[in-house]
């Protein structure tokens, strides 16, 4: 039996149903729910909602073999000397989850045929993903200027990787979002319904990522 993640059910009816009413009219976002642009027949949603999941699953067994050798590497090591991290981590974290909330309010306003209340909310949540990603920089430097380079300490050394590749990740989903926000799903039969379920699933699964690396590379020190 296929398995759903929650909320593409409802996504999937709300496209359907655009689609039996002949359009629905153009949500400001690609058109309705039955076609993509230019006509073009839209894929399934649950289509989407595969091809995302085994991408989600890929990105952990990453992230999981970082965590091992972090781990293994800390355990057999002479040389390893706690990091102290730069508190703005913590303010980082705060911004990375109430943008998790923002996404979630945007989705909701999309569901509610609200366009223009979506928009406000996805963008402020392209905005904060922004701003996390200063706030990593920032983090960044104020290491490098305590003489904290990536190749200082084992732990300094994991710090960097653990982190550069989550931001990586993260740049990946704010281009998504903007791809969203700006309207050019309009070039691909990805509809606006799909879009934001896809995006959304995406965007909780790098915050909680986030929320894990953090409590590793605190814990784990």
């Amino acid at each position: 039996m296929p398995t759903t993640l929650p909320g593409t059910t409802v996504t999937e009816e709300l496209e359907l149903t655009r689609g039996r009413d002949g359009g629905g009219g153009d949500s400001g976002l690609g058109g309705d729910g039955s076609e993509g642009s230019a006509g073009i027949p839209a894929v399934p949603q649950r289509i989407y909602i595969t091809g995302m999941t085994v991408a989600l699953g890929g990105i952990l067994m990453f992230f999981m073999a970082l965590t091992s050798a972090y781990i293994v590497r800390k355990g057999i090591s002479f040389d390893w000397r706690p990091l102290v991290l730069p508190r703005i981590l913590w303010l980082n974290t705060a911004i990375l989850l109430f943008s998790s909330a923002t996404i979630a309010r945007a989705r909701r306003y999309f569901l509610r045929d609200d366009i223009q209340g979506f928009r406000h909310w996805w963008g402020l949540t392209t905005a904060l993903g922004l701003l996390f990603l200063i706030g990593q920089v920032i983090a960044w430097r104020q290491l490098a200027a305590q003489g904290v380079y990536l190749a200082s300490n084992p732990s300094s050394s994991f710090f960097y990787v653990l982190t550069a590749a989550h931001g990586l990740h993260l740049l990946g989903g704010i281009v998504a979002l903007l791809f969203v926000g700006l309207r050019w799903a309009r070039q691909t039969r990805l509809t606006p319904a799909t879009a934001t379920e896809v995006v959304s699933i995406y965007w909780h699964f790098m915050d909680g990522l986030w929320v894990f690396l953090l409590l590793l590379l605190y814990l784990g020190r």
